[in-house]
């Protein structure tokens, strides 16, 4: 297997160069890379699907807030202009009814004219302003994948689309949960406050060591675990319906776009 190249100096470089390097082949967690930027999870479905995820996003606006819908076909994003969505970032999971096909790191030669491409806001777009109040990023410290969860909630279904949801998990000192949580929830358009503090096995959540995507992070002595909506609910929902073909974004693997975070904030 070839050796990838690494991207340098993660936090200091732009939305562009962080695209540019993941289109040369850089295959990487995209947390922490470009901060203050808005991250999204990309999944794409045959036009005669994507209604089924457009009404599953409007059921479901915690786990699956909408930033944009392209045309059938298009490849461009008016959240990055000059990007490309087959091509700009990390890694990308194909499916062929339900089930992981590949896991390549360009889509080109998978794409259909008729996909419709959903871009859903991202949990590592609160992530600088929660740095900026001292609240800790565990995943980041660690250079691990944040971790991800299936959970015994079951999401709202619609049409052909149903599962349950799915959530990410960064540990957060006792005492900077408050803090969290409010500036969290002042973003809705990317995931917004946490559903759930401590307790894991509340949410079906046996082991914190063995999640579901993502990698295992440590926890500290005084952290709690905080949960908040994923929006690889949407792919669990896709595995869960079998669609003929879809694609998506690796979990943790995120479309970075040229929007300031700063622009999905309740003032």
């Amino acid at each position: 297997m070839r050796q990838l190249p690494a991207l340098a100096q993660p936090a200091d470089c732009t939305p562009a160069e962080a695209r540019a390097a993941f289109r040369s082949g850089v295959v990487t967690p995209t947390a922490g890379i470009a901060p203050g930027r808005t991250q999204a999870n990309l999944i794409a479905l045959p036009a005669d699907h994507a209604y089924d995820m457009l009404l599953f996003a409007q059921r479901n606006p915690a786990a699956c807030p909408v930033l944009e819908v392209t045309e059938p076909g298009q490849w461009t994003s008016r959240l990055a202009p000059g990007a490309d969505l087959r091509t700009d970032l990390p890694r990308y999971r194909v499916w062929r009814d339900g089930e992981l096909h590949d896991s390549p790191v360009d889509v080109t030669d998978w794409w259909r004219e008729d996909l419709v491409t959903f871009l859903i806001g991202c949990s590592f777009s609160f992530e600088t302003l929660l740095h900026d109040a001292g609240v800790p990023l565990r995943h980041v410290e660690q250079e691990r994948n944040v971790p991800m969860y299936r959970t015994i909630r079951p999401c709202v279904p619609a049409r052909r689309l149903h599962g349950s949801l799915v959530v990410s998990m960064r540990p957060v000192p006792a005492h900077l949960v408050a803090t969290a949580v409010q500036i969290t929830a002042k973003m809705p358009a990317v995931h917004g406050a946490p559903v759930h503090i401590g307790a894991p096995e509340a949410l079906g959540i046996r082991e914190l060591s063995e999640p579901d995507f993502g990698d295992p992070v440590r926890l500290h002595e005084g952290d709690i675990p905080v949960f908040w909506p994923c929006g690889v609910t949407s792919q669990v929902a896709v595995m869960e319906a079998a669609p003929p073909f879809a694609l998506t974004h690796a979990p943790g693997h995120m479309f970075i776009t040229d929007t300031l975070d700063i622009h999905h904030r309740l003032f």
